[in-house]
């Protein structure tokens, strides 16, 4: 079930941050404001007054009529797919246990690129270049391991200097934006190419992780700073990027991934202790999380979600998450080797999900973000540094877009001159936008793009176990996605037209 926090934190009427309050969150209302009929006070007369059960299931049911959807379309046809294909899979494989692991470990990469795209797509603003950029951050870890860290052997001096150069620039733009941690990841990416580090797949992906926020820096200053429009700027990175790849990789060549530690990335699976323990680390987790949040409101005399609703809550995770852990920890192979365990993946997804949705949810930042991308220019005027939320969400999304490379990197074993191209950028605004992040910027959550996400991987998997060629699967996809643009636009008309 969807609720308010859908659309991020303090959202007034028109469905859009209350840029004041998100210039400052400890901001309290004066005399004058609170008596003004669109002040804070009117857009949250409901934090004063008391809802039981049904109260709360009724605002909801209006918020639904009022166009305020969230993720709900995405999760009734994830569920509708799922019946789908089961029926129509008459050899009974897309419900097996080893295809719906193998299902998690495919979608997992893109998904995460997906992950990081909501960040820009709040602000108002497209990466067209996340699949390519995952790509290039994906050539270069490849290229550190096969070359045993000589990268100035593996690239040539002229291609090395260039590199060496760009991150330094890039660091250097960092600090002019005052994003210091890209400024120090940047740094690192220098460093770890000047040193020469012997082969580390630890090594390896964080220079992946550094490559994606060189890259996010330089794509934000341009958009941010100079005021270049983010289409054309990523669309013309898409390009640039893809050269690079094929200038590392060579046309037609292939780099290998043979490292045990960066194979278990998409393809290892925890120990039965091991899953066991992240539900109870994860269940456990949610659940003081959702009652801390309880207890404080109450003690502060704001309106909580009724008890009843948000055990309610905590018991339908506790009990799908020991499902799943008891599913996934059964043996899932057909053949003699044993197969069984939660898939690594997982908890990667899982601690991305909880850190983006953190700082989108309970930070200044991320109010300046929903407020950026609800109205800039009002933003700008309640005193949030624009420059510095656009450009930081672009290096936040390449540096999602580099774990996400790693991740499917992982997968198929190999880099080569398409990874990060085809049909990559697709699958990862296409989860974002599918499962509720809005193309018009202001509204949307972390967890939208793992919704949505799901739904493509189910779409691909489904279709590809009923032998149904490429093209019928790229139709099939991209009206998915058509329709989820168009859900998004008829739910704002409807949003708008109801006074919200």
């Amino acid at each position: 079930m969807t609720d308010d926090a859908d659309h991020g934190p303090d959202l007034t009427k028109d469905g859009r941050t209350d840029v004041a309050t998100a210039a400052s969150p400890d901001h309290a209302p004066g005399a004058a404001e609170r008596a003004a009929p669109g002040g804070r006070q009117g857009d949250f007369g409901i934090d004063t007054t008391a809802r039981t059960t049904g109260q709360a299931l009724r605002d909801y049911v209006v918020r639904l009529r009022s166009g305020e959807l969230g993720s709900l379309p995405a999760l009734l046809g994830l569920l509708a797919l799922f019946i789908l294909f089961t029926a129509l899979d008459r050899g009974g494989v897309f419900p097996s246990l080893l295809n719906l692991a193998n299902l998690l470990q495919q979608g997992a990469g893109r998904t995460i690129i997906a992950m990081g795209l909501v960040f820009v797509l709040l602000t108002g603003e497209i990466d067209l270049a996340a699949g390519t950029a995952s790509g290039l951050a994906a050539s270069l870890m490849a290229l550190h391991l096969v070359s045993g860290g000589n990268m100035l052997g593996a690239m040539g001096t002229t291609v090395f200097i260039l590199f060496v150069v760009v991150m330094l620039v890039a660091a250097a733009l960092a600090a002019y934006l005052r994003i210091w941690w890209a400024v120090v990841l940047s740094l690192v990416a220098a460093l770890l190419l000047v040193v020469g580090f012997p082969q580390n797949a630890w090594l390896e992906m964080l220079l992946a992780i550094c490559t994606g926020v060189v890259i996010g820096t330089l794509t934000g200053f341009l958009v941010a700073k100079v005021g270049m429009p983010s289409f054309v700027v990523t669309l013309a990175l898409f390009i640039t990027w893809q050269g690079v790849i094929l200038q590392l990789i060579g046309d037609g060549g292939t780099l290998g991934l043979r490292d045990p530690v960066i194979n278990a990335v998409a393809n290892g699976n925890l120990s039965t202790l091991g899953s066991w323990i992240l539900f109870v680390v994860g269940a456990g987790g949610y659940a003081a999380v959702l009652l801390n949040r309880q207890r404080t409101r109450l003690a502060k005399g704001l309106v909580a979600q009724p008890t009843g609703l948000v055990l309610l809550k905590i018991g339908a995770v506790v009990v799908l998450g020991a499902v799943a852990t008891y599913l996934l920890t059964r043996n899932r192979s057909a053949g003699l080797t044993e197969i069984s365990g939660v898939p690594y993946v997982v908890p990667v997804v899982l601690v991305l999900l909880i850190a983006g949705t953190y700082v989108l949810d309970r930070t200044r930042f991320g109010r300046h973000v929903y407020a950026v991308g609800g109205n800039r220019e009002a933003a700008r005027r309640a005193g949030i540094d624009v420059v510095r939320i656009r450009a930081s969400v672009f290096v936040i999304a390449a540096a999602f877009a580099a774990i996400g490379a790693i991740v499917y990197s992982s997968k198929v074993g190999s880099v080569s001159p398409a990874a990060g191209g085809g049909n990559t950028l697709l699958f990862a605004v296409g989860a974002a936008v599918i499962g509720g992040t809005s193309l018009f910027g202001g509204r949307g959550r972390v967890s939208n793009a793992v919704i949505g996400g799901a739904v493509l991987a189910t779409v691909e998997n489904g279709l590809g176990l009923l032998k149904q060629p490429a093209a019928v699967v790229f139709v099939i996809t991209g009206l998915v996605l058509l329709v989820a643009a168009g859900v998004d636009v008829l739910s704002r008309r409807r949003s708008a037209s109801a006074g919200l």
